[in-house]
């Protein structure tokens, strides 16, 4: 069996990509592995999604049911419950080995693929936390998913270790459930979460918020539960400060120590990879280094809003479609650098031969600015300045500018000046 397009997973963005890809009159076929679709959606029944798609609020299950609901009118095919384990490299395309518990191991050619995989949390393996290893230690989302999809409680005693978004909704939703939650320690000294988060889930319910603080000490009981922990104030060298010291009683610590694009599906292949991002680099089609190979949502950066999510799909649902009909593979390109103040710059570098007309900038800053002037120049040549109000590294921010502005000849740098 073959098929024009390819979509691996079913959350937010594999569903707005596959609609529009589809709306294009391509033959798509879309894979999850899990055993319904909407994603992490399916987890967040807070509010706040849908304010920029569908100029209303919902919550994430809500949302994802606007783009399911749409999706299967479509009469895409499509396979839950089944895992995608290989893609391979053709002459005139790629093959993709997938497998489940009822049809077992299947392989499908595609003449292209966009990878939605999302992103998955850092865990405490992936960063230094001395003392025991008890019970008790999990990711944030991991318990939002025990709670509000379980129905389990994970503990009583809770504090939280990172001010991701994640991790300031536990809080509140560890608290409205019952649970005595003691703060957050954030080793940063800025959060890491929307401010809006920030003000709904941490300010509106009296709990603290350490920032400048790093969990140094883990204790368990004589059962190998969570006893307490020690958190202490760092130094700009993110070196603990003697004397800082403080215990806090707790059975549970949440962590919310950052997410990562899941790209591993692409490891045997020769993809050009972005050390900032954790993920690959893209051109203004959300096409890679491999001709045919597309990549959006978390899987290629890690977004604060599923609004930006699904649209950001849907712009490269319509480019892998017009990639289908012309199999471009020449490319004429110029890089694009992330200058002063930024983080991070998507796309990595604008092709002139490529389908996308418009270059869509995503950047986020390194630090938080209270008043800043954005410039895109080549050379000398300044093609756009704009002045943006409060930057924080939480938030990501966007700007459009026609593909036509740019010569072929000069990088394209973008900085961030503070006013």
């Amino acid at each position: 069996m073959r098929k024009e397009i390819i979509v691996v997973g079913g959350g937010a963005s594999g569903l707005a990509a596959a609609l529009a890809a589809k709306k294009e009159g391509r033959d798509v076929l879309l894979i999850e592995r899990e055993d319904r679709l909407g994603g992490i959606l399916n987890q967040c029944i807070h509010n706040g999604f849908g304010l920029q798609v569908f100029k209303e609020e919902y919550t994430g299950p809500e949302y994802a049911d606007k783009y399911i609901q749409e999706f299967l009118q479509s009469d895409i095919p499509y396979y839950l419950d089944t895992t995608v384990t290989n893609v391979d490299k053709l002459d005139d395309g790629f093959e993709i080995t997938f497998s489940s518990t009822k049809t077992g191991m299947k392989k499908i050619q595609a003449d292209a693929l966009i990878m939605s995989t999302g992103c998955y949390e850092r865990t405490r393996g992936s960063i230094i936390m001395p003392g025991d290893r008890p019970y008790g230690v999990i990711t944030a989302g991991s318990a939002q998913r025990y709670l509000n999809i379980d129905g389990y409680m994970v503990g009583k005693n809770v504090f939280i270790l990172g001010s991701g978004d994640i991790g300031l909704i536990m809080a509140r939703r560890m608290h409205l459930e019952g649970a005595n939650v003691l703060g957050v320690a954030e080793l940063m000294p800025y959060s890491n979460g929307l401010t809006r988060n920030i003000v709904q889930c941490l300010n509106d319910f009296d709990i603290p918020l350490f920032l400048s603080h790093t969990v140094t000490q883990v204790n368990a009981n004589k059962n190998q539960r969570l006893e307490s922990i020690i958190i202490q104030q760092v130094d700009k060298s993110f070196k603990p400060i003697e004397g800082t010291e403080k215990k806090f009683e707790v059975d549970t610590l949440l962590l919310s120590i950052g997410l990562i694009p899941d790209i591993t599906l692409l490891d045997n292949l020769e993809v050009e990879k972005d050390n900032r991002t954790k993920s690959v680099k893209i051109n203004q089609s959300y096409q890679t280094s491999v001709p045919g190979i597309f990549i959006c949502g978390n899987s290629l950066q890690v977004h604060d809003l599923v609004d930006n999510v699904s649209l950001e799909s849907e712009r490269a649902g319509k480019c892998a479609s017009k990639y289908v009909l012309s199999k471009k593979i020449e490319r004429k390109t110029v890089n694009i650098i992330a200058g002063n103040n930024l983080l991070f710059v998507t796309p990595h570098y604008i092709d002139f031969a490529s389908e996308a007309k418009n270059v869509v900038f995503q950047f986020r800053s390194k630090t938080k600015i209270a008043k800043s002037m954005l410039k895109i120049s080549q050379k000398d040549n300044e093609i756009k300045s704009k002045r943006i109000n409060y930057v924080v590294p939480a938030e990501m921010e966007s700007i459009s500018i026609p593909l036509e502005e740019f010569n072929d000849l000069d990088d394209v740098v973008l900085d961030l000046e503070v006013l």
